[in-house]
């Protein structure tokens, strides 16, 4: 019994250092190519950022692109917006982001990185493409007008997203989140749900 919690230990303690150093190289990652861009980025210089060899990198993420793609991915987590009433789309929109932006730094590191170089704005627009999209089709009115719905809903929200939390404009960032979500709430609930101007 003793032999297996020990090893069960012992499990758990390695598994939890490999999160750590994932970790550590993700933020660095992040970090670095946000500073230097895709192509100046190197494993070199994120593992010293990291303070771990080069090959620990390699071994959990191949190669840079790999490490690229690991470094700009994000589950949005959005919610179902079937389970709220239509004429509360986008207030729920806004106040998910905020959350999102407030709680998890590493949102607003990959928008630091989308807006430094394309490879990192290509991510990003898969991550809203893939996610943001199928949201905006359950709610508007004409399937056909999605697209250009999500567009302009994202426009806001990133929008807010750089002002608030990257160039940290002082009139943004003194709005208190409900002031945020009444001003952005309607805007966002316009572009998904109202008849074509």
């Amino acid at each position: 019994m003793d032999d297996s919690t020990n090893e069960d230990t012992s499990g758990t303690s390695g598994a939890r250092r490999s999160d750590a150093t994932r970790t550590a190289i993700l933020e660095a990652a992040r970090e670095r190519f946000a500073t230097d861009g895709y192509e100046r980025a190197t494993i070199r210089a994120i593992a010293k950022d990291a303070r771990i060899d080069p090959s620990m990198v390699m071994r959990y993420y191949g190669n840079k692109e790999g490490l690229f793609a690991a470094a700009v991915s994000h589950d949005l987590r959005l919610p179902d917006l079937g389970a709220v009433p239509r004429g509360e789309a986008g207030h729920a929109l806004v106040s998910h982001f905020l959350t999102l932006w407030e709680e998890d730094e590493k949102l607003t590191a990959m928008l630091r990185v989308a807006v430094t170089n394309a490879r990192g704005a290509e991510r990003m627009q898969g991550i809203f493409r893939d996610q943001v999209l199928p949201v905006a089709r359950r709610v508007c009115p004409d399937p056909e007008q999605a697209p250009a719905r999500a567009a302009l809903a994202v426009s806001q929200l990133l929008g807010m997203a750089l002002t608030r939390y990257v160039l940290r404009l002082p009139p943004t960032v003194a709005l208190a989140r409900e002031e945020v979500v009444a001003w952005l709430g309607p805007t966002l609930q316009r572009y998904l749900t109202a008849p074509i101007p």
